[in-house]
């Protein structure tokens, strides 16, 4: 018999620097965790390598002030949104996947857009992602493919007017 955990609430939170670490970590494992039919191996390490480069991470969030979704007091997820309406990175622990973390945190991007005046969202969104924004009603532009340290990787210019 498999049991269902219950987990507590969710809660989306704005960044505190003390979850730097967590939240690169957690970039990591989720990038990684992605089958390796989707994107090789070699592709994972360029788009998320390691080691960590832990100081960027802190520099960058520090800057990027994400939305960080907490369930039993851990990072579970984080998304970016920058005054122009662009989010910038959407993920979840893949411990947490499946569980709507990831729609809570696009449900509090939205709601802060409206409430700021953004009229459109947009993303680059990877081949896993994509499906995720087009549920949301976003739309593909184009097809991008973009080098990291010399590795191909492919993402879609998708935007939603708000």
């Amino acid at each position: 018999l498999h049991t269902l955990r219950k987990r507590a609430a969710m809660d989306i939170r704005c960044y505190s620097p003390a979850w730097a670490r967590d939240i690169a970590d957690l970039y990591y494992q989720s990038v990684h965790a992605i089958d390796s039919a989707v994107y090789t191996p070699e592709q994972k390490q360029a788009w998320a390598p390691a080691p960590i480069d832990y100081q960027a991470w802190a520099e960058r969030l520090a800057l990027k002030q994400p939305f960080v979704a907490i369930i039993d007091d851990r990072v579970a997820g984080f998304i970016e949104l920058d005054a122009d309406g662009h989010i910038d990175c959407t993920y979840t622990h893949p411990d947490c996947q499946g569980e709507g973390v990831a729609s809570a945190l696009y449900a509090h991007v939205l709601q802060q857009a409206r409430e700021t005046g953004i009229r459109r969202l947009y993303v680059e969104a990877s081949l896993i992602a994509r499906p995720f924004f087009e549920r949301r009603g976003f739309s593909v532009l184009k097809q991008n493919s973009v080098q990291r340290q010399g590795v191909n990787l492919i993402n879609f210019s998708m935007e939603r007017h708000v």
